[in-house]
Formats: structure tokens, sequence, C-alpha cells
């Protein structure tokens, strides 16, 4: 007896020769009302957003309303996927019950693609809306505490200048770290019994500076050395101090960015060098290192974007850095928008260098790829 042949859009289980009834789509239409619905109430919460606003500051009825009517028309533009799902829904419910079930599990599977694209882009709407709300609640004492336009524009200039302090001190440091980080990987990768007390030296360093948080070592070391009177050390303006601390401290981890690198290259690279002759240092100078450098870039870019936040830290052994002279000008006029300068000056430099990281992080992703 011949076996029947079952097309593969009518049933897709098959229980020994006979076919069982497959198994019908997840109901899209809900999910498209759900949309049709967030839409309509986001753009009452929009409106009613705005009253308030204008309610709350004196004539700005107008550039109120002018947001409101932006904003408002941004949402609606959602109303058209929505829509569309709901009438996509509907078509699989229609499919499904005249026995095209290829048709109705496409139609629900745009459904669904649709509706969650109107709440995610309704969900990011809500957000902004709750943090406008956030910023004039209690007759905008959120907004004068944080966003004071006078006091930002007072305090920008000096703040600007202070903040070059921080921008030194991280790109001293990092060319330091760079070097300290490299050694201490090498170091732990001694080889040998010969290499044992460099391991054991470099594992105690990188396991005590990991352990021991950056705001101490730059506390002891700027009070420290001078009251100890190192020679030499102990006559370091604050900044220097800042740098040397920062130094120790970010090298440990560094120094395990650098190892974890020259551990992913394979054996086999270092084998063939040293079977050409090549000696030990040439073979890591020559081979190995070039390639564990390129793999190593995108996170060792995320420790110092990390070490320039903390930059920050260099307020306690009293640099005047951005930090601290945000907190002059806090002080003055009894306001914390001076700190918010502060905050968006890091975020300007850091935004970009994230980016360039996750650019970095593709980039040999593909080249892993296509090896």
């Amino acid at each position: 007896m011949e076996r029947e042949v079952i097309d593969a859009s009518t049933a897709s289980v098959t229980d020994g020769n006979r076919p069982t009834a497959a198994a019908p789509p997840r109901p899209a239409l809900p999910l498209a009302t759900a949309a049709v619905a967030a839409v309509a109430a986001t753009v009452t919460l929009t409106a009613a957003t705005a009253w308030s606003v204008s309610d709350i500051l004196p004539g700005s009825g107008l550039p109120a309303a002018t947001g409101a009517a932006v904003v408002t028309a941004a949402v609606l533009t959602l109303l058209r996927p929505a829509l569309r799902a709901v009438r996509s829904g509907r078509t699989a419910t229609a499919a499904w019950s005249r026995g095209r079930r290829a048709d109705a599990r496409r139609a629900a599977s745009e459904a669904r693609e649709d509706a969650r694209t109107v709440l995610g882009w309704c969900l990011s709407a809500l957000v902004l809306l709750g943090s406008v709300w956030f910023l004039f609640a209690n007759d905008r004492a959120v907004q004068r505490t944080f966003f004071d336009g006078e006091v930002m524009g007072v305090s920008f200039s000096g703040i600007t200048l202070a903040f070059g302090t921080n921008l030194f001190i991280a790109v001293i440091a990092q060319i330091l770290i760079l070097l300290w980080g490299l050694a201490l990987a090498l170091a732990r990768m001694a080889p040998g019994r010969a290499g044992r007390p460099l391991r054991l030296l470099a594992t105690t360093y990188i396991d005590a500076f990991r352990a021991v948080p950056a705001i101490i070592i730059i506390y002891l070391i700027g009070f420290g050395l001078p009251l100890a009177e190192v020679p030499f050390l102990s006559s370091l303006s604050p900044i220097w101090f800042a740098i040397l601390a920062l130094t120790l401290t970010y090298s440990a981890y560094v120094a395990e960015v650098f190892r974890a690198g020259i551990e992913s290259i394979a054996p086999g690279q270092s084998a063939a060098a040293r079977s050409l002759g090549l000696s030990q240092s040439a073979t890591l100078r020559h081979v190995v290192l070039p390639q564990a450098v390129r793999r190593v870039v995108p996170p060792l870019l995320n420790d110092f974007i990390s070490l320039q936040k903390d930059t920050a830290l260099v307020n306690v052994i009293g640099t005047i850095d951005a930090f601290n002279q945000s907190k002059i000008f806090a002080s003055n006029h009894f306001n914390l928008s001076s700190v918010t300068v502060v905050a968006v000056l890091f975020v300007l430099i850091t935004i970009p260098q994230a980016r360039l990281v996750d650019r970095l992080v593709i980039r040999e992703q593909r080249r892993g790829k296509g090896a």
C-alpha cells in the first residue's frame, strides 16, 4: 500500500503514516487590540502632560501645545501599524477557518510583529512622558534643583576648564597603565621554574589591587606619601598622586585583559614560530602580542571608559577637577545644576567611546567568521 503524501501546510505532526491536525497559530488579535489601546492611551497621556506643563509654567501654553502636537503626531503614526496588526489578526483567523494553514500562520506572525513594534514605541513614549512628569512634579522642584539653566550657564566655563584636569589624568594614566599592565601580564605568564617568583609576585599584586577600591588607593597615596616623606614621591602634585594611584589600580585589571588575549592565541602559532628559529621573546613580540593586542582592544576601551569616570574620585585628595569645581558652584548657589554639567561632560566623552567599542566588537566577530 502506497504511503499517502501530506502537504506540510495542512499537517505538521504525524503519527506513523497517519497525519494529525496541526495546532493553530497563537491568537494575534488580542495583542493587536492591545496595541491600538496603547496608542490611544499614549495620545491621551501626552495631551494631559502638555496641559499640566502649561499650567505649571506661566506663558508656556503655546510651546507646550506645540510640543504636545509634535509628540501626538508622532504617536499617531503608530496607529497605522496597530490597525494593520488588527487586520492581519483577523486575516489569520479567517484563513485558518478556511483550511489555509500557511496563510494563517504568516498573517498571525505579521500581526504579532506589528503589534509588538507599536507596544515598544508606546512604552518609549510613556517613559519620556514619565520623565516630564518627574521633572515638573512638586512645582518643578526637580527641574530647579538639577536643571536650572541660569546656574548651568554660569558654571559651564569654569567646570569645562577644570574638566581638562580629568582628561589629562585619564590620558597620562592610560599610557602608563598599558605599559605596566602588559609587564604584569608577561610576568604572570613567565614560563618554567625560573619564572615562578615572577608569577607569584605578579599574581599577588593583581589580586591585591583588584580587591581594594580605587578611592582607598587614591586616599592612601595622596595623603600617605606626603606624610611618610618618601623621597621624590612626596613632592609630587595632587594630579600626579592621582595618576599614580589610578595606574597602580587599573594596571591590575588591564594585566588580566592582556593575559586573556595572549592565552587566546592558538599554541600552534608559537610552536610554528619557534620551529622557524625565533626565540621565546621574539615569538612573543612578533607573533603573539600583535594578534593578542588586536583582540583585546574592545575590553581595554571598556576599562579606560571606567578609568575616565573614576578620575572624579581624585577630589578626595583636593585635586581641583570638574567635580570639585562643580561642588564649589553648588555650595555658592545652593543648587546642584553645576554637578549636572559634569555629568553631561562625562556623557559626551563616554558614549562615543562606547559606540566605538561596539563597532570594534562587531568587526572582530566578522573577522572571526571570515577566518
